[in-house]
């Protein structure tokens, strides 16, 4: 079936009873095309059902389907004829791996962060209100999404808006504590059951349309519901609450999204899933199998398994913990991602998870800090973009000593232009007393987290990339480092970079030019006065970047030497910081930031 299936018209087209075999199919898609491409894995598998009941409800091209986080789309985007882009998904010039609307009129909106969704489909409603539009909106919503304080932000607007407006919350972990007890079930049940749905839509149409009859009965209704049911908080915020629905059910499924569609008032339809269905290992771990690499289908082993910036962070962390009492580590619901599974196995008391609630991470941090603790936000670079504020206001004012791990910074490849840490120097620069380390090899990031912990004070950041090192292996806690002496042009860098000048540095030598290489190791507060001198001294200046131009370490750098410098100069960054997917020496190539690059700038400096 799912080769016929070119577009929702074709889905439209099958009986209820093939469905279940088209999702079954679907996972089978899904498994073997991810198990060569890496991917979303566990939630994927979970949504199938509850995509292909919202594409057979909503049309995707006219109606907006607002996906939060957005890794649950595949199936979406398979049934809205993608499936050939599947074979290159995440890579460059392949189908994102997130809702994109410059890859498809189907997809609502882009969605990369979590916890958005309910703001956007209800800015969406409005507008289909003010200008008069005719097309539905609905937003779907995890409950991991729910951590997230800007979910509330939306839920709180939203049900008191009154916009036909539908907010399905896939919840696939939690439990919502309100819905329990005999009497809770049996009306939930009897809520989704098409004869209630038949009769609640014929009550509407006819009572409800003589407003103290229904005014009155509304009022019964809630009385008595509320005597024999404990609140609901969705209730409460002005949503009409459906459910729970089974989420793997699509009969149900469609059902129920119809109904709550039609209702044409704020819905939230509560539907449970399972993440990893149809594939027993994501469904033991789907934690393992959220975000995976390439991987074996039938043993379930990941291909590449080669040590992290993010594990070394981890096995340090641990071993300060192991020698002082006030080292904790937190984390916003990324504990694999930024290798502190191991710390909280060994720590507990000590690890704090918080959920996908950034800018409450930072701000718990600075309490911790304030009461006399060594607190270790470790955070996702594009992540750590919403505790902005808080680093401002809750920790740079006080000039606390938290410590930030910023994970996955620079290039982070196939996840695209939501996930690349590319802005973090920018903001970070603006926050009063930052102190930021870049390491550029596993020893490097040891020292300088060490230095962080125990040797800084005030707010200190600590900028590692997403995966392995490179060539460069060395360990050391310096500002600056000469790495190599050079009279005819001056190469600054930091991070990882530093493999890419001197790779350009051996190119260069094979034409006669002899580059000078001065690696940062902290570039805030820069000291710049080293790559200056040596600048003046050659007469030229690179400074490579995998950073976005504004507020970039070049700019401050030529900023500090001012206008009568005495070089030329030449700045390779990522311009805007907007960069989409694909291997990340494939991107640094693209965006003139590579060896050869930064080579062929040298040459033209010297030209």
């Amino acid at each position: 079936m799912l080769e016929k299936i070119r577009d929702v018209s074709d889905l439209r087209a099958l009986t209820p009873g093939e469905l279940p075999g088209l999702c079954s199919e679907i996972r089978r898609f899904l498994i073997e095309n991810i198990s060569k491409t890496g991917g979303h894995l566990a939630s994927n598998l979970g949504t199938v059902e509850l995509c292909v009941a919202l594409d057979r409800v909503y049309d995707p091209y006219r109606d907006r389907l607002v996906f939060d986080v957005g890794h649950q789309c595949y199936t979406h985007k398979l049934l809205t004829g993608r499936a050939e882009g599947f074979r290159n998904l995440r890579q460059y010039g392949g189908i994102s791996g997130f809702p994109k609307p410059s890859e498809s009129a189907a997809d609502a909106f882009i969605a990369g962060h979590a916890s958005n969704s309910v703001s956007v489909a209800l800015g969406m409603a409005r507008a289909r209100t003010r200008l008069g539009g005719d097309y539905d909106v609905c937003a779907v919503i995890g409950d991991g999404a729910l951590t997230g304080g800007l979910a509330y932000e939306g839920l709180s607007n939203a049900g008191q808006s009154g916009e036909p407006l539908v907010v399905i919350l896939n919840d696939n972990a939690m439990s919502i504590g309100s819905n329990v007890g005999g009497m809770a079930r049996l009306l939930s049940r009897m809520r989704v059951q098409p004869g209630y749905i038949r009769f609640k839509r014929w009550y509407r149409e006819t009572v409800g349309r003589v407003k103290p009859v229904y005014e009155l009965s509304h009022w019964v209704k809630e009385g008595v519901k509320g005597a024999i049911l404990p609140e609901n908080m969705f209730d409460d915020l002005g949503f009409y609450y459906l459910g729970p629905v089974d989420g793997h059910d699509v009969e149900a499924l469609e059902s129920a999204i119809a109904w709550a569609r039609d209702m044409r008032v704020p819905v939230l339809l509560h539907v449970i899933t399972k993440k990893g269905r149809g594939y027993p290992r994501a469904e033991l771990n789907p934690e393992r199998y959220h975000g995976v690499g390439p991987f074996d289908p039938e043993t379930g082993l990941v291909k590449n398994g080669s040590l992290s910036f993010s594990a070394v962070v981890g096995r340090t962390l641990c071993r300060a913990a192991e020698r002082d009492k006030r080292v904790s580590a937190l984390t916003a619901a990324m504990a694999d991602g930024t290798g502190l599974s191991d710390f909280a196995k060994r720590y507990p008391e000590r690890f704090y998870d918080t959920g996908i609630a950034e800018g409450h991470t930072v701000s718990m941090a600075a309490g911790m800090a304030k009461q006399g603790l060594i607190p270790v936000a470790c955070v996702y670079s594009s992540f750590l973009q919403r505790g902005f504020d808080m680093l401002i206001h809750d920790v740079s004012l006080l000039g606390l000593h938290v410590v930030l791990g910023v994970d996955r910074a620079g290039l982070v490849g196939e996840d695209g232009e939501t996930h690349h840490g590319v802005f973090d120097v920018a903001y970070l620069g603006a926050v009063p007393g930052m102190t930021l380390w870049c390491p550029a090899s596993f020893r490097e990031a040891e020292d300088m987290l060490e230095q962080a912990l125990f040797k800084e004070t005030g707010p200190v950041a600590v900028r590692y990339p997403r995966g392995g090192e490179g060539a460069y292996t060395e360990g050391g806690a310096e500002a600056c480092k000469l790495l190599r002496r050079g009279g005819d042009l001056t190469i600054a860098v930091y991070g990882t970079m530093v493999n890419e000048a001197v790779k350009a540095a051996e190119l260069l030598e094979a034409e006669g030019i002899s580059a000078e290489i001065i690696k940062l190791g902290r570039v805030l507060p820069l000291d710049a006065g080293p790559v200056i001198e040596s600048a003046k001294r050659t007469g030229a200046l690179v400074a490579a970047e995998e950073v976005c131009a504004s507020g970039c370490i070049g700019g401050r750098i030529l900023a500090a030497a001012g206008p009568n410098a005495g070089f030329k100069a030449r700045l390779l960054n990522l311009g805007r910081g907007i960069v989409g997917q694909g291997g990340t020496e494939k991107l640094r190539q693209l965006c003139g930031i590579d060896a050869a690059a930064i080579a062929q700038a040298a040459k033209e400096l010297k030209a």
